[in-house]
């Protein structure tokens, strides 16, 4: 068994559409609100980790698709980049879903989807563990499709004999019926007043027009 480290060395990974929706169906809130590196670092203390670096992920509508929120996240990945935190984004793909209305009636509706985003995000963490920049993988997401992540870290953990962790944090509330973190991490739960701690003072909406 690899001997644990004293000093855990972190990297943070935020699926930033994922940690939006858990958020705002936990807590209420109607935009991405947070502030990632209040979040890394307040996690990351509670755990007794050592923060090295930040990682962003989502994806953008362009400003024909959805100019409230192209404009809101453009916006906001700027500051981050301003901070240090890396950001990795791409246009979202659409397609036409079809949904069933109360009545019985079906209708089509537009929906995006972020092509690669998690792609990139897993080829991260993969990489942080075989290149040892990082003893743990801290991702805020509940993304079950990460939990592969998981086992190659694990894989390279034997293969090179070094303690390596993933784990990942999501809002916990009465009213988020999702509980689950990323199968095969470990979960660290978010409560409201650690969220609210970590709020982003800027409002990054535009005004004049609606989403």
């Amino acid at each position: 068994m690899p001997a644990e480290p004293a000093m855990k060395r972190t990297i943070t990974f935020f699926d930033g559409q994922n940690l939006f929706y858990a958020a705002k169906h936990a807590f209420g809130y109607l935009w991405p609100n947070y502030d990632p590196l209040k979040l890394a670092q307040a996690v990351c203390q509670a755990q007794g980790w050592y923060l090295l670096k930040t990682c962003f992920y989502t994806g953008v509508p362009s400003p024909d698709d959805d100019a409230f929120w192209n404009h809101f996240w453009t916006a906001k990945l700027a500051q981050m980049g301003r901070i240090g935190i890396q950001t990795f984004s791409r246009h979202l793909k659409y397609r036409n879903q079809a949904l069933r209305l109360p009545d019985g009636q079906m209708t089509t509706i537009l929906v995006g989807s972020e092509k690669g985003i998690d792609v990139r995000l897993a080829l991260d963490v993969v990489a942080g563990a075989r290149n040892n920049t990082c003893d743990v993988a801290l991702i805020f997401s509940q993304d079950q499709d990460l939990s592969e992540v998981a086992d190659e870290v694990r894989a390279i953990s034997m293969q090179q004999g070094r303690w390596i962790k993933v784990a990942c944090a999501f809002p916990i509330s009465p009213t988020y019926s999702n509980m689950r973190g990323i199968d095969k991490t470990d979960w660290i739960r978010i409560s409201r007043p650690m969220y609210d701690s970590c709020l982003d003072p800027r409002d990054y909406r535009p005004r004049g027009i609606t989403p």
